[in-house]
């Protein structure tokens, strides 16, 4: 009966340290009672894009740049930073050409709420952000547009938001400042016409028609060619004729949350899970590995 009883006791007091151990732990390190942090590629990308002083010394060294350019240009009539620009194109007014959506309007919210829910980008939650009009301006891009408008140049906004997503671009656009071209339509949106696809250059053209570009803005290469939907070797094949180009008439922004350099590696599927992505993504990296010792 004594063994009988001691061993009935041994578990109740073993139970009850467990109990007061996890107690404890839980008490000193509140981490582990919190919900999983969610895993997702996007984190360092935005948390740099949306607190780092880094990225907002970046844009604005971009449209400081920009200012300086755009000064040399309208100094010098044969100067055009658009491939698609033809004929006697010296005597039209000059005009300036920007991407939007992190180029010149910040959605970086809308991405952090990817990260923190875990999600994915959707056509309808980004619709449903476009139409909040919750956008920000990137740094330098406000600023910019309005020397730009100061010195008689037309500001155009080419973005891949679709013809039904104008008039909440438009007034999301203007509270923020930016220059609104006046009785010129100046917000030239995917899908607005039968041609005006993806790819921007028939909008480029479109512009050319009637002023001078003479500078190019974007995030993307797709901002300035439509070479960028290719293999990683057709991109690098078109950069090399183009790189010239960069930090004279095409200024780019850096945005590493997303763009064609995020899917080229997978092959612009993405119908594939983010599993599969990110297998073709890290498989693309050439890594340096230490040697064992």
């Amino acid at each position: 009966m004594i063994r009988s009883a001691g061993a009935g006791r041994l578990p109740m007091r073993l139970s009850g340290a467990l109990a007061l151990s996890l107690l404890t732990a839980s008490a000193l390190s509140p981490a582990l009672a919190a919900d999983p942090v969610p895993q997702n590629d996007l984190l360092n990308a935005e948390l740099w894009m949306q607190r780092s002083v880094e990225y907002k010394a970046n844009a604005l060294a971009v449209y400081a740049l920009g200012r300086i350019q755009l000064d040399k240009a309208l100094a010098d009539r044969n100067w055009t930073a658009a491939t698609e620009q033809t004929g006697a194109y010296q005597d039209l007014p000059p005009a300036v050409v920007l991407d939007l959506d992190e180029t010149a309007m910040d959605n970086s919210a809308y991405q952090v709420g990817l990260v923190t829910t875990n999600g994915e980008f959707s056509p309808k939650t980004w619709d449903a952000w476009v139409k909040a009009e919750k956008a920000t301006a990137v740094p330098g891009a406000v600023e910019f547009t309005q020397y730009a408008e100061s010195k008689g140049v037309k500001v155009f906004y080419v973005t891949n938001r679709n013809a039904d997503q104008e008039e909440p671009t438009r007034r999301n656009a203007q509270a923020l400042g930016f220059p609104m071209g006046g009785n010129v339509d100046t917000f030239l949106m995917s899908k607005e016409k039968p041609d005006w696809g993806s790819a921007k250059s028939t909008r480029r053209a479109f512009i050319a028609k009637d002023y001078r570009i003479v500078l190019l803005f974007g995030d993307n290469y797709g901002d300035f060619s439509d070479a960028y939907n290719g293999s990683e070797a057709d991109r690098l094949k078109a950069f090399e004729a183009d790189k010239e180009r960069f930090g004279r008439d095409w200024l780019m922004l850096a945005n590493p949350g997303y763009g064609s350099f995020e899917s080229t590696p997978y092959q612009h599927n993405f119908k594939l899970s983010a599993d599969e992505k990110r297998a073709k993504k890290i498989g693309a990296l050439e890594p340096w590995v230490a040697p064992t010792q």
